[in-house]
């Protein structure tokens, strides 16, 4: 397993605390230098990584994209960089070293979902539109970057104003079903973790005097549920968005884990 990160002393220091928690394995995991927001980076760890296969024909098994900012003080287009495009950038780069069969996972947010529900009919549309093609998305990305701080032009485009995460993620949920489409011979879907105590979401409660626990979240191995089960299970084919609890759930509106799974196209 490779586990990427912009950073070497913290990537190091995971790749240090798994191996601790799986004593003989040492070798199964190691550290990959990558920042998605670089598409020099990318580039680099792909050619490390496609150096380091043998050459009998051996391929990857799956790729996780998991790398995420947004929930702070970020604007639009640092958040589309590294949530939409840095997803992107790997795709591009690393689906080719996929064997068939292969799996992708894109973690995504039920922030997403929570996004769509507030845009405009024809946006909800928009946004689960499985036919949709690359330019027709980053020509939206595109516009919403430009719009900076404009509400009314937000509005004037079905969207939920000044929500860069939300829109973010939005944007990756349905470049995971153009995905599929055109990589009919992967498996690739994408989930949220759920509402997980990480770098990310754990200055909410120190904003708000509280513990991360008080505010709902769960310690970070409950956010590989539905992960692991995108990678190793038995998904619905591809192209869909699970919940945290690994069941299929709606891409216009927010799904609770526990409830009944979704079962729409």
């Amino acid at each position: 397993m490779l586990l990427g990160s912009r950073d070497p002393d913290r990537g190091m220091a995971a790749v240090h605390s798994l191996r601790a928690l799986h004593p003989g394995a040492e070798h199964r995991v190691a550290y990959l230098k990558i920042d998605v927001s670089s598409d020099e980076s990318v580039r680099a760890a792909r050619e490390a990584v496609a150096a380091s296969l043998p050459g009998d024909g051996a391929a990857l098994y799956g790729v996780v994209n998991n790398a995420g900012i947004g929930l702070g003080s970020h604007d639009m287009a640092q958040v589309v960089n590294v949530n939409t495009l840095g997803v992107k950038r790997v795709c591009d780069a690393f689906l080719p070293l996929l064997g068939n069969g292969g799996r992708l996972v894109n973690v995504s947010s039920a922030s997403a979902p929570r996004f769509v529900s507030g845009c405009s009919a024809a946006r909800q549309a928009f946004f689960q539109d499985a036919g949709i093609e690359w330019p027709a998305l980053q020509a939206l990305i595109d516009e919403v970057v430009a719009l900076g701080d404009d509400t009314a032009g937000f509005e004037k485009l079905g969207l939920e104003p000044h929500n860069p995460y939300g829109f973010s993620k939005a944007c990756v949920t349905l470049y995971t079903l153009l995905l599929a489409r055109e990589h009919p011979h992967l498996v690739i879907n994408a989930c949220t973790p759920g509402y997980i105590e990480t770098d990310l979401t754990r200055p909410a409660a120190k904003s708000r005097g509280v513990s991360p626990a008080d505010m709902g979240m769960k310690p970070p191995e409950h956010g590989t549920v539905a992960i692991m089960h995108l990678l190793f299970g038995a998904p619905h084919g591809s192209g869909h968005y699970y919940g945290s609890d690994a069941r299929r759930s709606p891409l216009d509106r927010y799904r609770a884990p526990g409830s009944p799974e979704y079962t729409g196209d």
